[in-house]
């Protein structure tokens, strides 16, 4: 009798093709954090050094840790680096921010900007600086003004339970709104206020200084390293109210205080560069699209593509388009605009499909 091996059962061939698959996107994910890392470092070269004086780039980043001539240090410390810094840290934000509300609200048309959060943070700093307060409060002020804006979208888009349609259709309104108080203060200001609150109706970088960066950018990276230290709790929420139920969570205050964390972290971002669009509803949908499901190294490529993002466009802006002086928050809203429709169209289809 001829003995022949029994066949490899299916249920044992699954786990090696699973660790294949986990093997994979890991080297996936380790070579995008890698490119990423290189193009944000080029583009932070790249801003140091040019400008009315070009500084070489390994000059400018010797530099920006005081090494080399006086000259150089000079420029890049004092004019050049604050709103690099500012364009990293915000952008970093405003992607992060993006990203937790739309698996929050489980909405790829969720962002601080569309539901009008960023609107909010600008109507409260420009409310802070009409009333003569100091500009160290403005962070407190956007928070303040984004809390608003998100009160507002609760009230009016609360029981039709977050639908698409609904949701960004209020929340452009409060944006509209909001950005509609703002230009009437700003009409109203004395011509040196309007001048610098000008920023929070489109967005820029331009003028940043160190001391809103200590401020406002070291508030943003704390609230970027809870989001990191918490996404656990979003995983578990992506599962269900009923999965994470039985797992020991309860959704409804786990929701809240993620929800407020994520206006807390758009807040601050707005509060740094004013309502820059768009990078937080795009940069989650590249993230996902080039990495796949969220992990916490995909929060990091989020992190890492949303600062990439900005200061890309802050260097267009600055050097190759040929207007002078176009805030940054332009670049980005040509940009986002047709992202924004042509989600809205996939978003109609596929709820058409489900019917």
């Amino acid at each position: 009798m001829t003995l022949t091996a029994p066949p490899t059962p299916p249920l044992l061939a699954h786990p090696a093709g699973a660790r294949a698959r986990r093997r994979r996107r890991t080297l996936l994910l380790c070579l995008l954090l890698c490119l990423l890392l290189a193009l944000l470092t080029a583009l932070i070269a790249t801003a140091l050094s040019t400008g009315q004086v070009t500084i070489p780039p390994l000059d400018a980043l010797r530099a920006l840790i005081g090494l080399g001539s006086a000259g150089d240090v000079l420029v890049v410390q004092e004019f050049r680096a604050p709103r690099v810094l500012a364009a990293v840290v915000a952008g970093a934000g405003l992607a992060v921010a993006g990203g937790l509300l739309q698996r929050l609200f489980r909405n790829p048309l969720a962002s601080p900007d569309v539901v009008g959060v960023t609107g909010g943070a600008s109507f409260g700093a420009v409310l802070l600086l009409a009333l003569g307060a100091s500009q160290l409060l403005v962070p407190l002020a956007a928070l303040g003004g984004g809390l608003l804006a998100a009160g507002l979208l609760g009230a009016f888009a609360w029981r039709s339970r977050a639908a698409v349609a609904r949701l960004v259709l209020v929340g452009l309104a409060v944006q509209a709104g909001l950005a509609a108080a703002v230009n009437l203060m700003i009409v109203r200001f004395p011509a040196e206020l309007a001048s610098s609150a000008l920023q929070w109706t489109t967005g820029s970088l331009y003028g940043r200084t160190w001391l809103e960066l200590r401020v406002g950018g070291s508030a943003i990276v704390v609230a970027l390293a809870a989001v990191l230290l918490l996404n656990r709790r979003v995983a578990v929420l992506d599962l269900g109210d009923d999965s994470a139920g039985g797992l020991g969570l309860r959704p409804g205050p786990a929701r809240l205080q993620l929800l407020l964390l994520a206006i807390t972290l758009a807040s601050l971002s707005a509060a740094l560069t004013g309502p820059v669009g768009f990078v937080a509803l795009v940069v989650p949908h590249l993230v996902r699209f080039l990495a796949g499901p969220p992990t916490p190294a995909t929060l990091l490529l989020t992190a890492l593509s949303g600062a990439a993002l900005l200061l890309a466009a802050d260097l267009t802006v600055l050097h190759l388009l040929p207007v002078h002086g176009l805030p940054v928050g332009a670049a980005t809203a040509t940009l986002g605009a047709p992202w924004l429709l042509v989600l809205m169209i996939r978003q109609g289809r596929t709820n058409r499909s489900t019917r």
